[in-house]
């Protein structure tokens, strides 16, 4: 398992709380039914989280809740706020939101949740009594991924308060088949042994040093499980019984170096100086950066030593020292590169990622002169924490530069708007005004009380559209021209009479449609009207507010401004110290690699200094001694 693949897996372990979010986006498990998204805003968040843009998804929620629209998931949407703040870090505001949650009585599934999370950030800042109340306030099953960490992370609770038979009784309940069973059952072999029941919990540990594993990961667990048991026999003094347990781990594992190591101690101690060679000869031939592999450089001419081989083991001594001279000159140039800032630098640009976030993980080695040098430190989680604030504060400098950049644009969109407002909106209003509108409304008047009189009289010829207008006044014509007493005429009178009938017979069937059609129209002319006059009374107001509102909006981007290069300078200064932060803690771990040189070297020359008193005859000095 290479170191990289290490790191990727210690960041999933670190960053658990980011991962079980996914449970909390209601997510379905095998048992439960599809759950529906109603507020399409929440589920602008969920696309977001689910693409690994974990600040956008955070920052659209924000928004989108203080603007009430994830009404149908608020509860939900709290929870996944939490779970993202938590997972930067925000263990009090993500604390804060549980607590809430909480108190407002959320529903039962809910408040588990926040439960489980408060006693995760409880336990995190090592406050164990807090942590343990609040698990035991879960009243129902987690979903399968928070579940299972549920478990352990009670039983690391019990451990961390020295409760080893509670967290082994809690352990011992663990489906064999469960995700975690076999991180469980390590845990519960150290409990049972720190618990007393050192049988048990060897039997435990062995079982599981001898499980077959399936990916890298239950294999370097395995190797642990192996390293451990030889390393308790040997502290036991019982050699034979460390061999058997060593010589499980695989010579590419992670255990590697420790358990080579081991099985050289335990042929020493079993006076097999020869056996011992094997094992420290491997170990030696391997990266002089593991603090195993510099130990091997000096346990290799003690077993020569202790086989007689004088000369051997005075050549191996000091060759030991030179490698020594030689990493303690290599060590002082990684932290010289170091401290010139190469190391993040070149992690950051290796490295690469979209957004902030605990998903980020480390593909590439940095760029710098020994990077095995830095492979236990980049193991380590707080190297890890402190790296992750690093790049996430080279987000947010890079968010607020283009915050700032977007102020301009603001303003130019600013003054462009105000212009416009300025050109058209007098044109507008000379188009429609009040006049305008009140001589429609005379008209829309008048017409309305045609309509009631025609009504009122019940006259069909009030509703005649034009044609029968014409008729009638044709009619009204010819009837004067026949009014004489001209006999002649009767035949015309007649035929105008039955005309005159038709077209009132006409009228009246159209009357009651041509009701109904002019009462409509005036609803519609009152819509209109009123449509008119809001509009009008709109324009008024905008003509009177926006100035005013694009004054407002100004004084916000000319304050802004000022509030943006306050916050860059801000998150420049602290990524400057975080960068220091990162960087030392990378020197201490170098400087503690140093004095591991330095104090074998004096052991090596110790050694030597022996060996050259034996060979000019000078009383004899004391056996080799171990390193």
């Amino acid at each position: 398992m290479s170191l990289i693949r290490f790191v990727r897996v210690k960041l999933r372990r670190c960053a658990f709380a980011a991962a079980a979010t996914l449970a909390l986006v209601g997510a379905a498990t095998a048992d439960e039914p599809l759950r529906e998204v109603r507020d399409p805003h929440y589920g602008d968040t969920l696309f977001h989280f689910f693409q690994d843009h974990y600040f956008t998804a955070l920052t659209t929620l924000m928004v989108s809740q203080h603007f009430d629209l994830v009404t149908h998931h608020a509860d939900e949407a709290e929870v996944l706020r939490g779970g993202l703040l938590l997972s930067y870090g925000l263990q009090r505001e993500a604390g804060a939101i549980f607590e809430k949650l909480i108190t407002q009585g959320a529903s039962p599934a809910v408040r588990d949740r926040a439960w489980y999370y408060l006693a995760k950030i409880a336990y995190q800042r090592g406050y164990l009594d807090q942590a343990s109340d609040a698990i035991a306030r879960i009243q129902g099953a987690l979903p399968q991924p928070l579940q299972e960490d549920r478990v352990l992370l009670q039983a690391n609770v019990l451990m961390a308060r020295a409760d080893y038979s509670g967290a082994a009784r809690l352990l011992e309940g663990v489906d064999e088949k469960a995700t975690a069973a076999r991180f469980a059952r390590f845990n519960l072999g150290v409990a049972l042994i720190k618990a007393g029941d050192a049988v048990r919990g060897t039997d435990v540990l062995n079982k599981l040093g001898q499980t077959g594993a399936e990916d890298e990961e239950l294999r370097s667990l395995r190797d642990r499980a192996n390293v451990a048991l030889g390393f308790a026999a040997l502290s036991e003094k019982q050699p034979l019984a460390a061999r058997a347990f060593l010589e499980r781990v695989r010579l590419k594992g992670l255990q590697a170096n420790k358990a080579l190591l081991g099985l050289g101690w335990s042929s020493a101690a079993l006076n097999e100086p020869r056996q011992a060679l094997v094992p420290w000869t491997e170990l030696a031939q391997r990266s002089s950066s593991d603090s195993a592999a510099l130990e091997a450089q000096i346990a290799l001419p003690y077993a020569w030593a202790e086989m007689g081989e004088f000369g051997q083991a005075l050549e191996r001594y000091q060759w030991a020292i030179h490698a020594f001279e030689l990493e303690d000159v290599a060590l002082d140039e990684s932290i010289t590169a170091i401290r010139s800032g190469t190391l993040v630098d070149s992690l950051i640009a290796r490295n690469p990622g979209e957004e902030m976030g605990w998903f980020w993980n480390l593909h590439e080695l940095p760029a710098v002169p020994h990077p095995d040098h830095l492979l236990t430190v980049m193991a380590q989680h707080e190297f890890q924490e402190a790296l992750k604030n690093y790049r996430d504060l080279r987000f947010l400098a890079r968010n607020l530069d283009a915050w700032r950049e977007k102020l301009s644009i603001f303003s130019d969109m600013l003054a462009t708007r105000r212009k416009a407002y300025a050109e058209r909106l007098p044109r507008v209003r000379a188009q429609v005004n009040q006049t305008a509108i009140a001589t429609l409304s005379q008209r829309r008047d008048r017409v309305a009380t045609e309509v009631a009189q025609g009504v009122e009289a019940s006259d069909p010829a009030t509703f005649a559209d034009a044609r029968q207008l014409d008729l009638l006044q044709r009619v009204a014509s010819a009837q004067a021209t026949l009014a004489g007493p001209d006999p002649e005429l009767v035949q015309y009178r007649e035929r105008l009479r039955l005309a005159t009938g038709a077209l009132t017979w006409q009228l009246a069937q159209d009357y009651p449609q041509r009701i109904w059609s002019a009462q409509k129209e005036l609803q519609t002319m009152d819509a209109q009207l009123l449509q008119a006059q809001q509009r009008d009374a709109a324009l008024a107001r905008a003509q009177r507010d926006e100035p005013a509102r694009f004054d407002a909006f100004e004084h916000r981007i000319a304050a802004l401004d000022p509030l943006l290069q306050s916050m860059t300078a801000n998150v420049s200064a602290l990524a400057k110290e975080q960068q220091e932060a990162v960087q030392n803690l990378a020197v201490a771990e170098l400087r503690q690699q140093k004095e591991r040189l330095a104090a074998y070297s004096a052991q090596a020359r110790f050694a030597v200094a022996q060996l050259y008193d034996r060979a000019s005859g000078k009383p004899e000095a004391p056996h080799a001694v171990a390193p």
